[in-house]
């Protein structure tokens, strides 16, 4: 019997297309059984006929789930964490396994954007629900009350509209449509599902078409094709202008419209036009003749390999309206663009951007102008709140600020002086904002450590801070719970880091019960002060640099054995001596999108903040020193990790690598990463005994050395890797091996620390090296001299 409280342990998703093999490997990511199902094929295929196969064999039935299948266990397709979480997914025909419903707690169907099939799906599957299960539809914009209409009034209260973005993994937002029969509890229970398992933002749309971000996203987009001609510019014009300076994806417009696909917005565009009658609206959404060119001539963008941008070998081309030919790109040269990004700030330099008087700031306002206006219009036809039309669009289309958001920016009681005089005709929800003697449709809220959404940055900026300087804070928690905060110039670290990093530890072991160690940054934290290293090594000032690798190594080594525990909470890019500062914690909590690894070969040296002695330690653990086990597998796999650079593709993937412990844990949306790893340090807490720092490690010695070297003089002879390739990774393999230590010899953590310092110094006298890091620090890119 299943308890009246709802639950979800198993998910059937129909529709094995794109979306829905996305969905299905998102949930299988969180540990969900999935049950993926679609339809019969109706005809054979070539290969199948010449297989002898007949449309009664069960691998033509269920050819459809097996070739969903077949994508998601592709790696390029990075639905799924590792290829192991397929395990998790049945895959079966909805013929011949329609009882299998039966035993679901939550049916998605991700079928055609069809009503009719929608609600046909619904009649056939209806029987076999059983009577707890939730049903909902991924629609983009078919209405949710009229895909209910037919239901059965008990189902209709637990069938609604789950809208997630393309790709599942990585967008954050999901659109949730109630229907007006849809019981708050089944509402309730499912947003908060989708936000904590499966790491969502929820948006709660109302029932109108398009609901949220794809009624606001497609009439922006729009707004940028149309002013294309009013403005008269070119492609990569309009590209330099819409992207990051004004808060939108970096992209810009019609490199955003290659990748959605044109054929796409043009579908939801004609959609929206069939299905509203503002005037204005439906003007904006009759998209320019170039655009329905384009579609028709199957420009669609990246899906067709040309649409606006089109690659030819390394060069990037670009459509011309002319004649419908590719062309070389043109720089693009705008005085104002070039001055406002001389500001550091993004709302001074979007605030100059709009209310200078020159082309480029009309055509910006322009832009703007439009898309303010129509999101106030919105309010409260599609949402109630401004944060839900904010939400989606920084969740669903990846800007940076929502358009409520960009008005607070740009002032406004400013911006509305301005629109007036243009005469245009402000939103109710703007006027009575203004009315109400409010400036912003923000107001600065205190810091509520009991809400469960608590970030790095608020705490460093809202919080109450023990002690801090201006590149790292220590804040309080409550419960005797402090939490570092790094906030230096790029997440990087710095010496200003590493001091303020004792004085951390030492506030915490005399008064908390623990530390949560944390980025403020939109990554954890990419590495050491490259261009410190670059001038003392080009200045030979090998003091500064041994000092550096020292007072570093001192800081992770206090951090792994600090009598209270620490807790990391790695997130997006924590590359370098951001991988060490995490891999010396005693216990990690990391965001599921975790992108870590040692990379400290791509500027020609290796991890000597105790990263090299961690990853061999890391993949040592478990093994009993009595035995007399064969280091060379677990040594090479420390190895192969260091001299590759090889990078996590997410949490899980870390852990594979052995940069996190199996022990350590992983938590889906990064707004509750700091309250769930404060929870983590409370329950170390408890059990937590001291660790020696004197333990000795057994080491493979000059014998593994010698066939780690020989393996890489194999490499270096067969073109795979350059002679400085080879000449960095023999460096990493002697710290790895304990340098010239006899094998089934015993070692200190200093021991292989002190190697790890000699190694680092001396590569940074190497010409090589200081070339590679040059080169870094000029284009992002590694150089392979």
């Amino acid at each position: 019997m299943k308890k009246n409280k709802y639950e979800i342990k198993k998910v059937a998703v129909i529709g094995g297309g794109v979306m829905g093999s996305g969905i299905a490997a998102h949930l299988a990511n969180a540990g969900i059984e999935v049950l993926l199902m679609d339809i019969v094929p109706d005809k054979m295929t070539e290969e199948e006929i010449n297989s002898g196969l007949s449309l009664a064999d069960k691998v033509v039935r269920d050819r459809i789930v097996l070739s969903a299948k077949e994508k998601m266990t592709n790696k390029k397709s990075q639905m799924l964490y590792i290829k192991e979480n397929i395990d998790y997914i049945r895959f079966c025909n909805l013929e011949d396994n329609l009882e299998k419903l039966s035993d679901m707690d939550w049916v998605i169907e991700v079928i055609v954007e069809n009503e009719s099939a929608k609600k046909n799906l619904y009649k056939k599957i209806n029987p076999y629900l059983n009577d707890s299960a939730i049903l909902s539809s991924n629609t983009s914009s078919i209405s949710i009350n009229e895909l209910g209409m037919e239901l059965e009034p008990e189902l209709r209260k637990r069938f609604l509209g789950t809208h997630f973005f393309n790709p599942p993994r990585f967008m954050k937002l999901i659109e949730i449509i109630p229907s007006n029969d849809t019981s708050q509890e089944v509402i309730d229970f499912i947003s908060n599902f989708c936000e904590i398992k499966l790491g969502k933002g929820i948006v709660k749309a109302k029932d109108t078409p398009g609901f949220i971000a794809n009624r606001v996203g497609v009439y922006a987009l729009a707004t940028i094709m149309h002013k294309k001609l009013t403005y008269n510019l070119t492609i990569e014009e309009v590209d330099a202008l819409t992207g990051a300076e004004i808060g939108r994806p970096k992209t810009g417009t019609f490199r955003l419209l290659d990748m959605i696909g044109n054929d796409t917005v043009m579908h939801v565009a004609d959609y929206l036009k069939g299905n509203l009658s503002e005037s204005k609206e439906l003007v904006v959404l009759d998209l320019p003749d170039y655009y329905k060119i384009m579609v028709e001539k199957g420009l669609l963008g990246d899906k067709k390999r040309a649409g606006f941008y089109k690659k030819e070998g390394k060069e990037t081309l670009v459509l011309d309206f002319e004649d419908f030919q590719y062309r070389k790109k043109d720089k693009v040269e705008f005085d104002g663009l070039k001055d406002a990004k001389k500001i550091k700030t993004f709302s001074e330099r979007l605030k100059k951007l709009i209310y200078e008087q020159n082309d480029v700031s009309h055509f910006i306002w322009d832009v703007l102008k439009d898309t303010l206006l129509f999101a106030g219009r919105m309010i409260p036809e599609i949402a109630d709140d401004v944060t839900e039309i904010d939400n989606a669009m920084k969740w669903g289309y990846n800007w940076e600020y929502g358009p409520f958001e960009i008005w607070d920016i740009i002032g406004v009681r400013k911006s509305v002086e301005k629109m007036i005089t243009e005469g245009e005709s402000i939103p109710p929800i703007v006027s009575e904002l203004l009315a109400k003697g409010r400036e912003k449709f923000y107001d600065e809220k205190p810091l509520d450590l009991e809400d469960k959404k608590i970030s790095a940055y608020s705490l460093s900026r809202k919080g109450n801070v023990i002690i801090g300087n201006q590149h790292a804070s220590l804040v309080d928690m409550k419960e005797d719970i402090a939490c570092f905060v790094l906030h230096s110039p790029n997440s990087s670290i710095t010496d200003q880091v590493v001091d303020f990093t004792f004085e951390a530890i030492d506030e915490v072991e005399k008064n908390y019960r623990g530390m949560v160690f944390s980025s403020a940054g939109k990554n954890f934290c990419v590495g050491a002060n490259l261009p410190y290293v670059l001038e003392n090594s080009r200045e030979k000032n090998w003091k500064a640099i041994e000092d550096l690798v020292t007072n570093f190594q001192t800081m992770n080594m206090a951090l792994k054995y600090s009598r209270k525990p620490i807790v990391g909470t790695p997130f997006a890019m924590t590359l370098g001596g951001g991988a060490e500062i995490v891999m010396h914690c005693h216990h990690v909590r990391g965001f599921s999108e975790l992108y870590m690894g040692l990379v400290e070969v791509g500027v020609g040296v290796l991890p000597a903040g105790g990263g090299t002695k961690e990853m061999l330690l890391k993949s040592m653990e478990g093994i009993d020193d009595r035995i007399n086990v064969d280091l060379a597998p677990f040594v090479t796999k420390a190895f192969e990790n260091i001299i590759m650079a090889k990078v996590s593709s997410n949490a899980v993937d870390a852990k594979k690598l052995g940069y996190l412990r199996s022990s350590d844990q992983m938590t889906m949306n990064q707004d509750f990463l700091l309250h769930d790893a404060k929870k983590d340090v409370i329950r170390i807490e408890k059990d937590m005994t001291p660790k020696s720092a004197n333990k000795k490690y057994r080491v493979g010695g000059e014998s593994l050395l010698a066939t780690l070297k020989y393996n890489l003089y194999q490499l270096y002879r067969g073109g795979f890797i350059s002679a400085y390739d080879k000449h960095i990774a023999e460096k990493i393999a002697t710290v790895l091996c304990g340098g010239t230590a006899l094998s089934g010899s015993y070692v200190t953590e200093q021991d292989l620390l002190d190697l790890e310092k000699e190694a680092f110094i001396s590569l940074c006298g190497e010409v090589k090296t200081q070339e590679r890091i040059e080169n870094m620090l000029k284009t992002g890119k590694v150089l392979r001299n």
